[in-house]
Formats: structure tokens, C-alpha cells, sequence
């Protein structure tokens, strides 16, 4: 998909704010006519009831006659346009069936089922129907008006159009914020919940991230543009829903595929029966009740209640047939650092060689790691800027994937990786063998520091669980997901303590990304469903070999959604259940509304056919067949409420 200039966006905006205007006034329009028709169809029943004998019988039809009509003229209209376009739908049959009771003077029947089949159309309308609301509300998160600070001085620009990287926004209590940047200065809490879906606001200070549409709650804060329009969280976020929103379960497209030979099948059936009853009121029931508005809408609305549920908690579906497959996963392989553990790591030894003094083992690392972004680099540099150690730019920088980092400078090539990296480069590192046996080291990540041919020695990390891994891994046990396995490119003992505290016993240490792309490829190649957990960034390709990836912290990361099929803006591991449980339950929900629709056509034929259910009633079922669906689906928005309360 093409990124949208600011200016288009903001042209998408106006169109967007003009257009629900004017949808609004059609509305507005449509619920009138429709009310004044119901009541001059009411007024002519009730008049021939109560008051036949002393109105004008003609007053009477004339009533019943301009209320149908009204009535009629909006499914005429539709019917008309779904003709010309080429598409069959159920207007045609509704169409039909107000024709026969036209023809036949029944104009009280004709504005009757009008009227309940418009109350349907509405609903449907209104339910079904989420995406362009969806995106709406989603842009005007984003305010239309910035304060951009120029030489000390706010001016006010227009956000999507005006604005540009690297300028610097004032954001005041109570407004949300223009574009995705990082705080200059000032402290806030932020409510996040547009985007990460928790309910707690995020303390933000100076070199903080803030993302657009988000809402700053407290302090006044400056921050520094780093995306805007199209390319900001928001953004990506509004791609997100437009692109699940346009997307179809297997089941509809099936739908999609035979809806074609529907109406000719009821056609001839209403043939039937006025060849062999001749009477019309049949035939008009036959029509009306056929009209499959319960079937079509039940699957789009549990999808759409779905995603509602889901995005309301951060968790952002990029194809809803994702939901399908979902339902079915039964392994979930994990990565280890940035998502089972917290990701920040921390230095908790350095050991240099005979020789070697803290400080050079430390300068050497952080000036290697130079352009790193790496939660083990990060962790270096800390605690040098600490220790007042400056590091420096190095000449030449390289990055081997999963090995570790090669750098130039001063005349030496530095290197800082794994241990079998180094091996593999030509040096020896049997003289740090004997420091390695300490059994503390057991549940460090060892990084190896060389320069040219000589290991200066090694820095031990350390890694915290995320607090409620365990109990997601508990979670997805309990919902029968038999294989829960963990990829790390650690090395194996770290590996099994983190497994060991987690209940993870399928482990597989020491992988590069290719290999933990090729060892998600077997469990796949088993007959296995499986959903891949990471953190969108050196987990990409394992990410697109499951069935389903799942990129954790995908906030702001481009990489994680592109790679992954499912973004979660926040780092709670408990979501992961709680997405397979709501694809379970919208699978559920799915069957129930098919079963309950198609039972309502059927049961509802036969009685037409019969001559039990007259046209009135038929539309008064109809309308009650959606009602019952849309409410059953509306039973998957408060899905997660309970997570959303305990969190807060």
C-alpha cells in the first residue's frame, strides 16, 4: 500500500468530516420520510379498523397508498442501483415482493414490510458496516492544529500539512499530540490507551517517546518530530483496521461465492407457490422472509465485535481470516530476550583477560558497539557513561546477524560477540575457559570483547522475566495449546533456567535467525498450527514462517508490522491468550449466528409456504432474526473487560 502524502491525508480528513456531515443529513432525511410514510400506513390501518364507516374509503387507500410508497422507494432505489451494477442482493427479492402487493392493491402490506425491512437495512447498516467509522475516528485522534516553537516562540502550523520532521511541538495538558516524537523537556503522564490499549497513563520525561493521537494528561511538554502523517504509529494503526476491515474469513467468501444462485432458488420456489396456491400474500411472505439479511450479517458483525475487542486492548489484526487460524493454534513458539524477558539488559560481570584492565575491556565494547541498537550495547554503554568512560566513533562498523558486531578504529578491527564467533574468526579464547566454570555464570548471556587478535575478555548480561510470562504461559496451557516452546540465539544454559522458571521445556538455544525461521518450518511441516511470538525486529523472518506472528512492543516499529501478522502495542504477554481465547469465541459466535439466520429462513419459508406466516409478520421476523444476531455478536465487544480492570 502506497503511503499517503500529509496533504492527501489531510484532504482524506476533510473529505472524511464532510462526508459524515452529509451521511448524517441523508440519514436524518431517511429516518423522517420513513417515519411520516409508517405513520400515514399506521393512519390507514387504524382508519380501516376503527373508522370505516365514516371515512372515504378512498382517503383511506390514498393513506395506506403514499405511506408504501415512501416506504418502498429507498429498497426500489437500491434494488435499481445493485441491478445496474450487476450484483443480486436481497433489495431484489424485497423489491419483488412490494411489487406483487402493489399489484395486487395491498398497500398497507407493501408499506408494512417496507417499513420493518428498512428498520433491517438500518440495523445492518449500522452494525455491519465499521471500517470507514473505524478509520474516522482514528484520524481525528490526530488534532488538525500543532504549536510548533520557532526561536522561542509558539506559532500554530497545520499539523498534516505544515509540519516536518525534526521541528519542535509544544503540547499543553489536556491536547493530544500532532505526530509521533521525542520529549525535549518537560515531565506528563500520557494516556497511551488509543494505541496500547492499557488503561494506566505512561510517565513520560525528557527523551521519552510520544506517539500521535495520544493524549497528554498532566504537564506541559516539547518534543522533538520524528514521523508524521501516514508514517506514525497512528498511522500505521489506521492501515491496520482499513486492511482487517476489507479482508474475509473463509466462510465469507464461500457466502460470497454461492449468494449468486440464491435468489434464482427463491424465485422459483415463490413460482411454485403461486402455481399451486395462486394466492399472492403467500408469494409475498415467501419473498420476504427468503431475504437472507440474518445470514449475510452474521458472520461480518462477530468479526467486527471482534476486532473492536481486540484493538480496544492494543492488539491490532492485520487480516481478520487470521482469526480462523487462531482459533486452531496449537503450539506458540517464543523468543526469549525483548519478549519473555524485559529486554533491558544489565551488566552483572566483566571479566578481562591477564593484562587487561576493566576500563580498556569497556572502552573497546561501547566504542565497538558504537551504532548498535541492541538491548546487550545498550546495557554496555550505560554503564560506561557511569563509569566516565567515553566512548568513540569508530572508522568502519559491521553488523553479522546473530554473531555480533566488528568495528575499526585507531588501527585495530574490534570485535564483540559470541564465543563461537570468535572461533570462527581465528581467535583463541581457551584462556578464559577457567572464569567461565563459575557457576554464577550459568544464567548470563556472555558477550566476548577482542581486539585484533587478542580477547580482552568477556561481559556477563542479565536479563529480568516479564511479570506475567509465567502466568501466560499457564493461560495458554489452560486453552489447550500443547506446545509451548521458546528460540533464543542465547546459549543453552541461560536458555533452560528462563524455561525452568517458566514452565517451557521445548527449548532451542544458540539459533540464529535463519534457524529459528527453519525450526518454526518443522514444527509447521508436523501438522502443527503454529503462532509465533517476537519482537518484530531480528525475529522477522521466524515471524513470517508461522502461521501466525505476532510481533510484541510493536509500537512504532515498522518492521514488526510488516513481518508480523498480529501487532500487540504493549508488552503484556497475557494478550497472546487472550487473542486465541477471542478468536475461539468469535469462531463460536460465527456458527451460532449461520445456525440461528439459516434456521430462521428455512422455519420461516415453511410457514410462508403453508400459509402460517402472512407478509406482515414475515418482515416483523426478519427484522427480529438481525436483532437476535447482532445482539449475540455484540456479546464479543466486552470481551477483556476483566483483563482491562485487573491491569487497572
Amino acid at each position: 500500500m502506497l503511503a499517503e502524502s500529509p496533504s492527501e491525508l489531510l484532504e482524506k480528513k476533510a473529505r472524511l468530516s464532510a462526508g459524515g456531515h452529509d451521511r448524517a443529513q441523508r440519514e436524518v432525511t431517511h429516518i423522517g420520510l420513513a417515519l411520516f410514510g409508517g405513520i400515514l400506513v399506521l393512519n390507514s390501518y387504524l382508519a380501516a379498523r376503527f373508522f370505516a364507516a365514516a371515512i372515504d374509503p378512498f382517503a383511506i387507500m390514498l393513506s395506506g397508498l403514499i405511506g408504501a410508497l415512501l416506504l418502498s422507494l429507498p429498497i426500489f432505489w437500491s434494488a435499481g442501483k445493485d441491478l445496474i451494477q450487476g450484483k443480486v442482493y436481497m433489495n431484489e427479492l424485497v423489491a419483488l415482493a412490494l411489487l406483487a402487493a402493489f399489484a395486487n392493491g395491498e398497500y398497507r402490506t407493501a408499506g408494512a414490510v417496507a417499513f420493518f425491512m428498512l428498520v433491517t437495512i438500518t440495523l445492518e447498516r449500522k452494525t455491519a458496516i465499521g471500517a470507514e467509522a473505524a478509520i474516522e475516528a482514528v484520524v481525528r485522534l490526530t488534532p488538525r492544529v500543532a504549536r510548533r516553537i520557532v526561536d522561542g516562540r509558539e506559532e500554530q502550523v497545520d499539523a498534516f500539512d505544515e509540519l516536518r520532521l525534526d521541528d519542535v511541538c509544544r503540547v499543553r495538558p489536556g491536547e493530544n499530540l500532532p505526530a509521533d516524537g521525542v520529549i525535549v523537556s518537560g515531565t506528563s503522564s500520557v494516556n497511551q490507551a488509543s494505541i496500547t490499549g492499557e488503561s494506566l497513563p505512561a510517565d513520560k520525561a525528557a527523551g521519552d517517546e510520544v506517539y500521535a493521537g495520544t493524549q497528554n494528561l498532566t504537564g506541559l511538554l516539547d518534543f522533538r518530530v520524528t514521523r508524521i502523517g501516514t508514517d506514525t504509529t497512528l498511522g500505521k494503526v489506521r492501515h491496520l483496521i482499513a486492511d482487517a476491515e476489507r479482508s474475509k474469513l473463509p466462510i465469507m467468501r464461500m457466502i460470497d461465492r454461492y449468494v449468486g444462485y440464491y435468489t434464482p432458488t427463491i424465485l422459483m420456489i415463490a413460482a411454485l407457490v403461486w402455481f399451486f396456491t395462486s394466492d399472492i400474500n403467500r408469494v409475498i411472505a415467501v419473498l420476504v422472509m427468503s431475504c437472507p439479511c440474518a445470514l449475510v450479517i452474521a458472520t461480518p458483525s462477530a468479526v467486527i465485535a471482534a476486532i473492536a475487542a481486540a484493538s480496544r486492548l492494543g492488539i491490532l489484526i492485520k487480516d481478520i481470516s487470521l482469526l480462523e487460524i487462531a482459533a486452531r493454534v496449537k503450539a506458540v513458539v517464543f523468543d526469549k530476550t525483548g519478549t519473555l524477558t524485559e529486554g533491558n539488559l544489565e551488566i552483572a560481570r566483566l571479566q578481562p583477560a591477564a593484562g587487561v584492565d576493566l576500563a580498556e575491556l569497556l572502552l573497546v565494547a561501547t566504542t565497538t558497539e558504537y551504532h548498535s541498537n541492541h538491548p546487550a550495547a545498550e546495557a554496555m554503554k550505560r554503564l560506561a557513561r557511569e563509569a566516565g568512560i567515553a566512548w568513540r566513533d569508530p572508522e568502519q562498523y559491521t553488523e553479522v546477524a546473530g554473531r555480533g558486531v566488528k568495528a575499526m578504529f585507531a588501527g585495530a578491527t574490534c570485535r564483540v560477540g559470541r564465543e563461537t564467533w570468535l572461533r570462527d574468526e581465528g581467535l583463541d579464547t581457551s584462556g578464559m575457559a577457567a572464569t567461565l566454570a563459575d557457576p554464577e555464570t550459568a544464567a548470563m548471556s556472555i558477550v566476548f570483547v577482542a581486539k585484533d587478535q587478542q580477547v580482552l575478555g568477556w561481559i556477563g548480561l542479565r536479563d529480568a522475566l516479564r511479570p506475567m510470562a509465567a502466568e501466560a504461559i499457564r493461560q495458554l496451557r489452560e486453552l489447550g495449546v500443547k506446545q509451548c516452546c521458546m528460540v533464543t540465539g542465547d546459549n543453552e544454559t541461560v536458555a533452560r533456567s528462563v524455561g525452568a522458571k517458566l514452565g517451557i521445556t521445548e527449548i532451542k538455544a544458540g539459533c540464529l535467525p535463519e534457524e529459528k525461521a527453519a525450526y518454526v518450518r518443522q514444527l509447521h511441516e508436523a501438522g502443527v498450527l503454529v503462532a509465533v511470538v517476537g519482537d518484530g525486529v531480528n525475529d522477522a523472518p521466524a515471524l513470517t514462517a508461522g502461521d501466525i506472528g505476532i510481533a510484541m512492543g510493536a509500537i512504532g516499529s515498522d518492521v514488526a508490522i510488516q513481518s508480523a501478522s498480529v501487532a500487540l502495542m504493549n508488552n503484556d504477554l497475557r494478550r497472546i491468550p487472550f487473542f486465541i481465547a477471542l478468536a475461539r469465541k468469535a469462531r463460536l459466535f460465527m456458527n451460532q449466528n449461520l445456525a440461528m439466520g439459516l434456521g430462521f429462513i428455512l422455519l420461516g419459508l415453511y410457514f410462508a409456504t403453508i400459509g402460517i406466516v402472512t407478509p406482515v409478520v414475515a418482515a416483523v421476523l426478519h427484522s427480529v432474526s438481525s436483532l437476535v444476531i447482532i445482539f449475540n455478536s455484540a456479546r464479543l465487544v466486552r470481551a477483556g473487560e476483566e483483563l482491562q480492570s485487573r491491569e487497572a
